[in-house]
């Protein structure tokens, strides 16, 4: 029986990619599989998907360039990375692109329908943000539907994941939030190669804020992090 939910799934590998759709479609989604980013590019523009699949390594545009370019008309729709890369700085980059999950090949198809129905959950990165309204924070304004900070009237775009971060911190402000609550909100695992990421991120949150010294995301080493201004 069908969900209700659409899945562009962009694999450059006929046979793997037959076996995602084959998988996904008997956990109940509807799946459209292209070989390319220029096919799901131009699937896009025919109709909206509920998620997106893509494979990072791919021939003409990659996953991570296909991500930033979907991010420019849809800020909204998740996009989960298929990829062998395993450094950290390439979760990061794929962060960066505006993904909103990375799960490695060899994967067991189990996880990944997992996955997906995580983003597709209400509690997770997909929870209704058209009821988010821009917050103040110190001296910046923060609008996390469009992902922007503004401190005097300068503005600054946050990738999705950043702006998912700094609204969780918002969020529970003042008080201390575990690396395992964050993590597991936001990443779905508390892994230690999570954990470096999220480190990651929270450095580049705190130089996005650093042009107001009363706004500060308290480190407790071990624990986790607060946000306070």
């Amino acid at each position: 029986m069908k969900n209700g939910y659409s899945i562009l799934l962009s694999e450059d590998e006929q046979s793997l990619g037959s076996i995602i759709a084959e998988n996904l479609e008997s956990a109940g989604f509807s799946v459209m599989h292209v070989l390319s980013g220029y096919d799901a590019l131009a699937a896009l523009k025919m109709q909206a998907f509920s998620i997106i699949v893509l494979d990072v390594m791919m021939p003409g545009i990659n996953g991570f360039e296909l991500a930033r370019e979907i991010r420019k008309s849809d800020s909204l729709v998740p996009i989960l990375f298929l990829t062998s890369k395993t450094m950290p700085q390439d979760v990061v980059d794929g962060f960066e692109s505006g993904g909103n999950d990375y799960l490695r090949k060899p994967f067991a198809m189990q996880e990944l329908v997992i996955r997906i129905k995580v983003l597709l959950s209400d509690g997770r990165l997909l929870k209704k943000q058209e009821q988010r309204g821009p917050v103040i924070i110190g001296l910046y304004q923060f609008d996390p539907v469009k992902q922007e900070l503004v401190f005097n009237l300068r503005r600054q775009t946050l990738t999705a994941r950043e702006a998912e971060l700094l609204w969780l911190l918002y969020e529970n402000r003042q008080e201390l939030n575990s690396k395992k609550k964050i993590l597991e909100a936001i990443w779905g695992d508390d892994n230690f190669f999570n954990s470096r990421t999220l480190d990651v991120f929270i450095t580049k949150l705190r130089k996005h804020l650093r042009e107001d010294a009363g706004v500060q995301i308290i480190n407790i080493r071990g624990v986790g992090y607060k946000l306070v201004w």
